[in-house]
């Protein structure tokens, strides 16, 4: 056997038992570690999915006929004991009609694949430190949503804000404005799941491409003048300009119930410890 045989072997040998003491000081520490973590720069990643729920002005309360689905991905950072910043990219689907419901014969329908996106706060009852199996939490937020309403007519998905079916030009990226509270549970010192409800509110009333009142249809195409009014698909007689379309006093909103998981990237503070049980070079 030559030296560097020997030297490997003896090399693989100091590897080998360098790992299995940083396993065991880990693992005795593990607890202890989190435990003693300072709040302040701990991140934790969410990914989180759903039901979405609109309300506006094409719904009649809450409806299982309007639920469709939400995907969101966030991060937090944590500020103190009981307070971390949090950060979401949500992609979520909304929907609405006026079937069924006590306006039925305007007969308008709509819905929306969209993406939002926030800044927050999380409050939560328990510290940090006690790292409790059960953690409730409010939050709150503002951010901005990109909104895509869109109509079936006969067959084809038309989007609604080009054809200004309200002769009005509204935005597509309103401000909203959000709040929630949820519960978040403890797997171990990694890994949480947890489940939120939330209720997000935005600066506009045409989530849903209806407001305020039916409008002259001179200029419009024949396509947003088939659905700035729908009443002739129901054998109903049209509206004249004027007639009211939907309640401006009132601007749109849309909830989630989330379900999340989250995981624990730690902080400056575990590089810290795990500096600490470095073997020593051979």
């Amino acid at each position: 056997m030559n030296l560097l045989q020997v030297l490997a072997i003896k090399s693989g040998k100091a590897i080998l038992a360098c790992t299995l003491l940083f396993q065991v000081a880990f693992a005795q520490n593990n607890d202890r570690f989190f435990r003693k973590m300072p709040a302040l720069g701990v991140i934790k990643l969410t990914v989180g999915a759903g039901a979405s729920n609109y309300m506006g002005d094409l719904s009649d309360g809450v409806s299982l006929n309007n639920i469709r689905s939400h995907f969101d991905l966030g991060i937090h950072y944590r500020l103190t004991e009981r307070i971390a910043a949090r950060a979401e990219l949500r992609y979520y689907g909304i929907k609405g009609t006026q079937v069924g419901t006590r306006n039925w014969y305007n007969n308008l329908s709509f819905k929306a694949d969209n993406i939002d996106g926030y800044v927050g706060l999380q409050f939560e009852l328990f510290k940090f430190s006690e790292r409790p199996k059960f953690n409730p939490y409010l939050f709150g937020g503002v951010g901005l949503t990109h909104i895509t309403p869109k109509a079936n007519y006969q067959g084809v998905w038309y989007s609604l804000a080009p054809l200004k079916t309200e002769g009005v030009a509204y935005s597509r990226t309103p401000l909203i404005f959000l709040a929630g509270l949820g519960v978040s549970y403890q797997l171990n010192n990694y890994w949480n799941i947890g489940i939120e409800l939330s209720d997000n509110f935005a600066m506009s009333d045409y989530l849903d491409d209806v407001s305020t009142v039916y409008t002259s249809q001179d200029g419009m195409s024949a396509i947003g003048v088939a659905l700035a009014d729908r009443r002739a698909e129901i054998g109903q007689p049209l509206n004249v300009a004027g007639n009211v379309r939907g309640n401006p006093k009132v601007k749109d909103s849309y909830g989630f119930l989330t379900f999340r998981v989250e995981y624990f990237l730690g902080s400056r503070f575990n590089s810290n410890e795990r500096n600490r049980l470095k073997c020593l070079k051979f």
